[in-house]
C-alpha cells in the first residue's frame, strides 16, 4: 500500500476480472481492517477509495475489451475499435486487462448480433480468430497511444474452468461438484490451453512493456476452488468458472504485487 499511495488501479474485463478485483479489496481490508473506505458504482464502473493511502481501486466491466455498438437495433461487436473506453482507462496508473470468458457464448447469452472487422460484417466467425483480432486491436492501441512510463499495463492471463471432468480422469463426475482437493499436474489431461497460447503470442509482439500474470497452469490444478452449486443462494445451477473467495484470485493478486514491486 505504500508503493501504490496516490495511485489509481483499474481492473478491466469480465466477471473473472471482478473476481480478482473483489479479492484484492478484501485482502487490503484484511490487512487494514480499521482503514476507512468508500464505495461507489456508476454504470459499469465500480470504485473503492482508501483515503488513508489516497488509493483508488476500480473495476470496469468490459467483457471483450473492444467496442459493442448498437446500430439499427442490432448489436455489433467491432473487433478493431476500442474508442469508447480509452479515456476512462487512461485515468489510471495501473491497468489490469482480462478477456476470454465470453468469447465462446452463443444463443441467448451472446451479447452481440453481428461481428465486424474493418468493413466486413459477419453473422459469426471462428471465435478463436475473433479473440485474437480483438487482442491485437488492444495491443496496437497500447503501442501507439499509452505512455507506459506513467501507466503500467498487466494482463490477467486466462482463467481456466472445470466443466469437463474427463480432463482430470473422472468422467463420472458432474463437472467440478464435490471436488475437495487440488489434483497433481500429471492428473490433468486437458492439454495446452489454446486461449492462453494466443494471448502469449499476441503479447510477445508488443513493443511496450506489458506484464502477463501467468495464472492458467496453476489454476488448472484447483478443481476444488470453484463455488460449484454454492455460488447461488438458492443452489440452482453450477459454477465451475468463477472462484471462491478467499481462494485462487488471492494468489493471482500475490503475483500482481510481486510483479508491481519488481517492475
Amino acid at each position: 500500500m505504500r508503493r501504490v499511495r496516490g495511485k489509481r488501479m483499474m481492473f478491466v474485463g469480465d466477471s473473472i476480472s471482478m473476481n480478482q478485483w473483489q479479492s484484492l479489496a478484501c485482502m487490503i481490508h484484511g490487512a487494514f481492517p480499521r482503514a476507512a473506505h468508500t464505495t461507489r458504482r456508476l454504470g459499469l464502473l465500480s470504485t473503492i477509495v482508501f483515503p488513508q493511502f489516497n488509493f483508488t481501486l476500480m473495476y470496469s466491466r468490459n467483457a471483450f475489451l473492444v467496442d459493442i455498438t448498437k446500430e439499427k437495433s442490432r448489436r455489433v461487436l467491432k473487433l478493431n475499435k476500442i474508442g469508447g473506453s480509452v479515456k476512462q482507462w487512461l485515468s489510471s496508473d495501473i491497468l489490469i486487462f482480462d478477456t476470454w470468458h465470453w468469447w465462446l457464448h452463443t444463443g441467448r447469452k451472446q451479447p452481440w448480433d453481428l461481428v465486424q472487422y474493418g468493413k466486413v460484417r459477419l453473422k459469426d466467425m471462428d471465435r478463436m480468430v475473433a479473440y485474437e483480432k480483438a487482442l491485437r486491436t488492444l495491443t496496437r492501441w497500447i503501442d501507439q497511444s499509452v505512455n507506459t512510463k506513467r501507466v503500467k499495463i498487466f494482463f490477467q492471463g486466462v482463467s481456466p474452468d472445470h466443466w469437463n471432468a474427463t480432463q482430470w480422469g473422472k468422467p463420472e463426475l458432474q463437472r467440478c461438484s464435490g471436488e475437495r482437493q487440488p489434483f497433481r499436474p500429471e492428473m490433468y489431461g486437458g492439454g495446452r490451453n489454446l486461449p492462453e497460447s494466443i494471448l502469449e503470442n499476441v503479447l510477445g509482439a508488443v513493443r511496450k512493456p506489458v506484464h502477463l500474470l501467468k495464472i492458467t497452469a496453476l489454476s488448472q490444478l484447483r478443481v476444488d476452488g470453484h463455488p460449484s452449486i454454492y455460488g447461488n443462494p438458492r443452489k440452482i445451477g453450477m459454477d465451475c468458472t468463477h472462484w471462491c473467495l478467499p481462494g485462487i484470485p488471492d494468489v493471482w493478486n500475490q503475483l500482481l504485487k510481486e510483479t508491481l514491486i519488481r517492475s
